[in-house]
């Protein structure tokens, strides 16, 4: 079957997430992903459980479809035979602190001597330039330098990080569409090029509704809860058994809920009320009034109910009961592969259904060193053990 990155060569050094979760995507669409591992413990996140029969599952979740190599990088045998994978690669990955590649000899700049077409993509916690650069950087320091931390939580409670690392999933996504973008480019060009992508550039970009309102009036985007910045109704509610969602967020919808779903034709004389500007100014009170209502019946009831009036609305699903609803998993957001040591094996599914180059597991992740003698047979070299 065919796949939409077919004979694209990528190699990668990153570990534990952001980078190797943007080469996993890239393996998912075709790639041959040529996963490199520090030698001699491989990827930090073997060693962070659970384990299947000693598989971690950290690891095997974000480096499935690649190959493996245990490759030493401070020998010259090593190098060597990096510099003979790099010659006929067409992307390379890293995520070490800035300065550290330059130090192995593997920048960009040593790199492009070796393949002048070279995409070459570095992912760090604060990027390559800036007065940050040299600072480690994880996922939850990003939270906080963006504002993300910030402005998530309830309205009176300390700052919360995200649920997920959504900083370093932003910086993969990122660079999977940059890589994209210069691998498109290099096709009506010819040309390589040096990519800088960093954690909280990435997840700073997606906070467009927050800047709109800082940058519009000077607003400072604020602990809120699970409502939303500009809309309202539009959030969770309690109901007398749980929690619900509800998205009632423009006019009509307004109306149609304040009659048909509440039952409280006066709300929409409220002077409150009358708009969303105003409601959304009153949300606190609206909150309270649309609860006090909720409580009279349970979540799967007024879910019905708001369903039959077409007004947006949904569960607030614990992660166990995501993965078990039933369009999760017709949607095969759950996929389950046979893993050489940890057997049957579930893993997420593709986000993007392709109508003709749709995504494969073609391999599990692989095993420490799993695939040196077949790729050093590949490059036409002897194995060697100081490599």
């Amino acid at each position: 079957m065919k796949q939409a990155l077919d004979g694209l060569k990528v190699v990668d050094v990153s570990q534990v997430l952001a980078g190797p979760y943007c080469t996993m995507v890239l393996g998912d669409m075709g790639a041959d992903v040529i996963k490199i591992e520090k030698f001699p413990a491989g990827d930090d996140t073997r060693k962070m459980g659970p384990y299947i029969n000693e598989e971690s599952y950290m690891y095997m979740m974000v480096n499935r479809n690649k190959r493996g190599m245990l490759l030493n990088l401070k020998t010259e045998e090593g190098l060597a035979v990096f510099y003979r994978l790099i010659e006929d690669s067409d992307v390379f990955v890293e995520n070490y602190r800035p300065g550290v590649a330059k130090k192995l000899g593997i920048d960009y700049d040593t790199l492009k001597q070796k393949n002048p077409a070279l995409i070459y993509c570095s992912i760090s916690g604060y990027g390559q330039t800036g007065p940050y650069s040299q600072k480690g950087g994880f996922d939850i320091m990003a939270q906080g330098l963006s504002g993300m931390m910030d402005m998530t939580g309830e309205r009176d409670g300390k700052p919360v990080k995200s649920g997920i690392a959504i900083h370093d999933i932003a910086a993969a996504q990122t660079a999977i569409q940059s890589i994209l973008a210069a691998y498109i480019h290099r096709l009506k060009s010819g040309e390589g090029q040096y990519i800088d992508v960093s954690l909280v550039d990435a997840g700073l970009a997606w906070t467009v509704w927050e800047a709109a309102a800082y940058f519009g009036k000077g607003e400072v985007p604020r602990r809120n809860g699970t409502a939303h910045r500009v809309s309202a109704p539009y959030q969770g509610f309690k109901t007398k058994d749980g929690f619900i969602l509800i998205g009632a967020a423009n006019q009509k919808l307004w109306e149609t809920f304040c009659l048909q779903v509440a039952g409280q034709p006066g709300w929409l004389e409220d002077p409150r009320y009358l708009t969303n500007t105003l409601r959304n100014e009153h949300v606190s009170q609206l909150e309270q009034d649309i609860e006090s209502i909720l409580a009279e019946e349970t979540s799967e009831y007024w879910l019905q109910l708001l369903e039959k009036h077409k007004i947006p609305c949904g569960p607030i699903h614990s992660y166990d009961q995501a993965l078990n609803d039933p369009h999760i998993l017709e949607r095969q957001m759950v996929l389950t592969y046979d893993h050489p040591a940890a057997g049957t094996t579930k893993t997420l599914g593709f986000p993007a259904k392709f109508s003709e180059t749709p995504g494969r597991i073609t391999r599990p992740a692989p095993r420490l060193g799993e695939h040196n003698e077949e790729i050093f047979r590949e490059l036409g070299l002897a194995v060697s053990e100081k490599s």
